[in-house]
């Protein structure tokens, strides 16, 4: 993932922005050069009217979980900076089981990686890029983030065992009026948990997200179908990598599910519970 600018993009990060700019700074950023490659997603990511669900302003500071490929890093990271903060984080690579050495490798590096991919992006230097684990959390971030943003990853974390220790990492990074945002395909209407839970399938039922939230003290603030896909019969054998941007099946069927788009997806807003 590399967060090369344009000069448009890097003017934003020279120059502090007022938060009563957000629409017209949201939507330079989100038409620089940069998002060349990204924005064919948007019709089905709708980063404008997520992030305004999530009621994110450009003067938060906002931690995204597992940017993973980068695709909202490519969003945040030039809208905040200017007069906000961004950072990233992930959960403890030393507890996880890896299928072999090289994945075991990529999970290790990532901090750094991370780091250092930022900072190429965006002129600055490596070390002034925060991105962490939630084991090595740096001092003084605790109670200072404005919004944790969880997109696509609910699965991974309930199928690995490791929800809990990353909403409890969340909780302590958030301010007492801190939420967090999330983005997560969804389990059809009257799906058992040993279809979407048990099974890694990629989708999950809404009432497993908020029970596995419910659990590490937040509570459902508001929901939207601003990711909805009605399109999308969230069934596939091959789970929700059948449909783009994965196609796993290759050229087998590819025009059908180019056709329905990306998966249908629940977005929710936690708050912390008192």
């Amino acid at each position: 993932m590399r967060l090369m600018l344009t000069a448009a993009a890097a003017a934003l990060v020279a120059a502090p922005l007022a938060a009563d700019d957000h629409a017209a700074d949201l939507e330079t950023v989100l038409a620089a050069d940069l998002r060349d490659d990204d924005r064919a997603r948007d019709q089905y990511r709708n980063p404008a009217e997520t992030l305004a669900f999530f009621e994110v302003t450009p003067d938060m500071t906002v931690a995204e979980y597992g940017p993973g490929g980068g695709w909202y890093t490519r969003v945040l990271a030039p809208y905040l900076l200017p007069a906000g903060k961004y950072m990233a984080f992930d959960q403890d690579s030393d507890g996880r089981e890896y299928r072999d050495r090289a994945q075991e490798a990529r999970a290790k590096g990532w901090t750094e990686r991370f780091k250092q991919n930022v900072a190429e992006g965006l002129g600055v230097e490596a070390d002034s890029v925060t991105a962490f684990e939630i084991d090595e959390m740096p001092e003084g971030i605790e109670g200072t983030v404005d919004r944790v943003l969880i997109f696509r990853s609910m699965h991974g974390l309930n199928i690995g065992n490791s929800a809990d220790d990353v909403l409890k990492a969340a909780r302590r990074m958030l301010k007492d009026d801190g939420m967090v945002g999330v983005v997560q395909h969804r389990a059809p209407e009257g799906a058992s948990y040993d279809d979407y839970g048990a099974r890694q399938r990629g989708y999950m039922r809404k009432q497993d997200v908020v029970a596995i939230f419910e659990a590490n003290g937040f509570e459902l603030a508001a929901e939207s179908e601003i990711n909805a896909n009605p399109n999308d019969p969230a069934d596939w054998e091959g789970g929700v990598w059948t449909l783009p941007p994965v196609l796993r099946y290759g050229d087998q069927d590819r025009a059908r599910y180019l056709a329905i788009g990306e998966s249908d997806r629940m977005t929710l807003l936690f708050r912390k519970a008192r």
